[in-house]
């Protein structure tokens, strides 16, 4: 029997055909299987409810996410549809946090090959190797050097559990095709002594790559994929953040790019700020804002924030006064010594002061969290927030829920229960004084699998700040009145294909607006048109 017509094992060991005990009376004929399978048939359903009963026995949520790896592989349908369905009991397993741990421990936990690996001895043979993937329709690509996996730090080769991962959460929350997605590491070697004397280390086992043999290595691989793939969306990921701002602002005129920590965070932030201030009642364009960390994540935000803040009437400079830095070493200001070229524009004309001092000093009415460092957010400064707003808003962002600044439950209790909150990580429900409170997480997939399926179906030829503030309004425009008294400033996670289908919507709109889109917008010009024919290119998993 020829490759086109598998049969036999050949069926049930390929994950895009296989269904397992789902396959029909006439399928087992079909397909060689009779003997192969047990008499009893399940539906998908029901292979569902198993697998839950199967996962949930596991002890820990590292078992739990070697388990749906596995189904991943041997079932793929019946894996998405799982995650659809489940999404918020899963999304914390295959994701953040607990995808930091699976990270650290990658290569002890290594069952398969999944993903591209590219090293430095792959320069000069980029499209030779790139050939080597099977599927030649790509159209969604995460890459990472691995050099800052969320809070974790420089993982190496580790770090390919982050594009797995955030390909796995396009296909379930937006609809892209498996088959269309591909997970990419550039294995630069690692810094991290400890992972090259692991003899388990899978990586290149060697300094990292840098100054111009990076750079060199990087362009081969965009170039190239502009040969091979290209209509491929490049999502840079987890990069140091002098290489993420080197990488976008090298690329994102040039080729179809963007980078989530820098502009996929930021908008998910920005549509939060317009949540909270449906709560607190501040106007927009008042707000006074304050960032502990000055990474790539956090400035992306404040530039986002700004580009609003301008749109919405206020002048340069008055955008950037009202947005105000602080890193470890206190207050960022002009007076400091080798500042880096993305936070110069929002160092202040103060004296040096710790974050308490600046806070009273500047009485933010919104705290930022994007550090890496747990406890950040010491009890001292939220309730000096408090003592300042009505309804103070903190942002714990960073991940995993080990390293967040400070906890839901913390800024509940040190704000009598008025805390606007949201982390960067899934939390329980908080009880504060009999009322129970609904914490919002601010997780980046409520927005980059929308912006990567807006952009893939309108062909755009280049992905613009513009897009992201459409989709930080969309995002916030869909949640309801109910919820924000219940301080909430999300909407549901489970909802999440809903929200990404509005979002890939606002993002293709603007598209077209601005001349970017290469497909022809849906006949008749309207919405609900473009809505329709966006929606029609989602991947279905049921059987």
């Amino acid at each position: 029997m020829s490759k086109k017509n598998p049969v036999g094992f050949d069926v049930l060991n390929n994950p895009k055909l296989n269904k397992g005990s789902a396959f029909s009376e006439a399928e087992r004929d079909k397909y060689g299987l009779r003997g192969l399978l047990p008499a009893g048939a399940s539906n998908q359903a029901s292979q569902i409810q198993r697998a839950l009963e199967s996962m949930r026995r596991k002890a820990y949520d590292i078992e739990r996410y070697i388990f749906l790896f596995a189904l991943q592989g041997r079932n793929e349908r019946l894996y998405y549809q799982l995650l659809i369905e489940h999404i918020n009991e899963l999304m914390p397993i295959i994701y953040t946090p607990t995808v930091g741990q699976a990270c650290l421990e990658y290569a002890h936990i290594f069952r398969e090959p999944r993903g591209f690996y590219i090293t430095p001895a792959d320069r000069g043979h980029m499209h030779e190797i790139l050939c080597n993937w099977p599927e030649k329709d790509v159209r969604m690509i995460v890459v990472t050097d691995g050099q800052r996996i969320l809070g974790l730090g420089d993982l190496g080769a580790n770090g390919m559990g982050i594009p797995i991962g955030k390909l796995a959460l396009y296909t379930a929350g937006a609809g892209i095709y498996p088959e269309q997605c591909l997970p990419v590491m550039l294995d630069v070697g690692t810094n991290n002594q400890e992972l090259r004397n692991d003899p388990l280390y899978l990586g290149v086992k060697q300094a990292r790559l840098t100054g111009a043999e990076y750079t060199e290595l990087v362009e081969e691989f965009v170039t190239t994929v502009q040969d091979i793939f290209p209509k491929a969306v490049i999502q840079f990921e987890d990069f140091l953040t002098p290489n993420a701002y080197a990488l976008l602002n090298t690329y994102r005129d040039r080729v179809l790019c963007f980078n989530d920590d820098i502009q996929g965070t930021a908008a998910m932030v920005l549509a939060g700020i317009y949540s909270s201030i449906r709560i607190s009642g501040h106007e927009f364009t008042g707000l006074r804002i304050m960032f502990l960390g000055a990474g790539s994540a956090a400035t992306g935000m404040a530039n986002l924030i700004h580009k609003a803040f301008c749109d919405a009437g206020l002048s340069n400079d008055a955008a950037l006064s009202q947005l105000w830095f602080v890193d470890e070493n206190g207050l960022v200001i002009k007076s400091r010594q080798e500042l880096a070229e993305h936070i110069l524009p929002y160092a202040k004309d103060q004296p040096a002061m710790s974050f308490v001092e600046a806070i009273k000093l500047y009485k933010p009415q919104l705290l930022i969290g994007a550090t890496g460092v747990q406890g950040t957010f010491t009890e001292a400064a939220v309730r000096l927030m408090a003592d300042i707003n009505e309804r103070p808003a903190i942002f714990a962002l960073s991940n995993p829920s080990s390293h967040a600044e400070c906890t839901a439950q913390q800024a509940y209790d040190w704000t009598g229960g008025r805390v606007i909150f949201a982390s960067g990580s899934p939390s329980e429900d908080v009880s504060y004084e009999g009322k129970t409170f609904q914490p919002g997480q601010g997780n980046n997939a409520y927005i980059f699998p929308g912006v990567g399926l807006g952009a893939i179906a309108c062909e755009t030829s280049r992905i613009t700040d513009e897009m992201f503030l459409a989709a930080a309004a969309a995002l916030a425009g869909m949640v309801k009145q109910e919820q924000l008294e219940q301080g909430v400033i999300y909407p549901p996670l489970q909802d999440i294909r809903a929200i990404s289908l509005v979002i890939a919507v606002a993002v293709a709109e603007k598209a077209y607006e601005q001349n970017l889109a290469q497909k022809p917008h849906p006949k008749d010009q309207s919405k609900s048109d473009l809505q329709k024919s966006i929606k029609r290119l989602m991947y279905d998993p049921r059987y």
